[in-house]
């Protein structure tokens, strides 16, 4: 359900060819909620087409601890491939995505409100190649992390 770096670069050039402005976000997209929606609908009205790279399972372990991601990072691809505002997916190994990035060199970088704009990663490269950088007001009270507390809650 999910594309290559190699396919997402080649994807990315067809859509360019046919005068589309390229989106791009990423993250671990871990239990999909409203906020991750409204992110994705956010980043894709910045263009045309919009790719979503996430994290690859291990990543998530590393960053988020060992009893995540909840769903499998198949399954997370799988259902944000089948999301409107969503055309392209592909899984990324690293801790950041700035290899993905680097490669894919978006029109629009979009990431939410919650990340200064000197700490995303990957804006100096996007921006030294005329692109710009988008940060997407949150969600408030919407998180992965909140929700398994939720549910963790006697």
């Amino acid at each position: 359900m999910f594309l290559s770096l190699d396919e997402t670069v080649r994807l990315r050039d067809r859509w360019r060819d046919e005068g589309r402005r390229v989106c791009f976000t990423n993250g671990c997209f871990d239990l999909l909620h409203p906020g991750h929606l409204r992110l994705l609908e956010a980043a894709r009205a910045e263009g045309d087409a919009l790719i979503v790279a996430i994290n690859s399972d291990a990543s998530v372990r590393a960053l988020k601890g060992p009893t995540r991601p909840v769903i499998p990072e198949a399954e997370r691809a799988e259902v944000l491939s089948g999301l409107d505002a969503v055309d392209a997916v592909l899984v990324y190994d690293e801790p950041t995505p700035l290899r993905v990035i680097e490669a894919v060199l978006p029109d629009v970088l979009v990431k939410g409100a919650d990340w200064a704009l000197d700490r995303i990663v990957g804006r100096e490269e996007v921006e030294a190649a005329g692109g710009r950088v988008v940060r997407v007001p949150l969600v408030e009270g919407r998180s992965t992390t909140g929700i398994l507390e939720r549910i963790r809650k006697p």
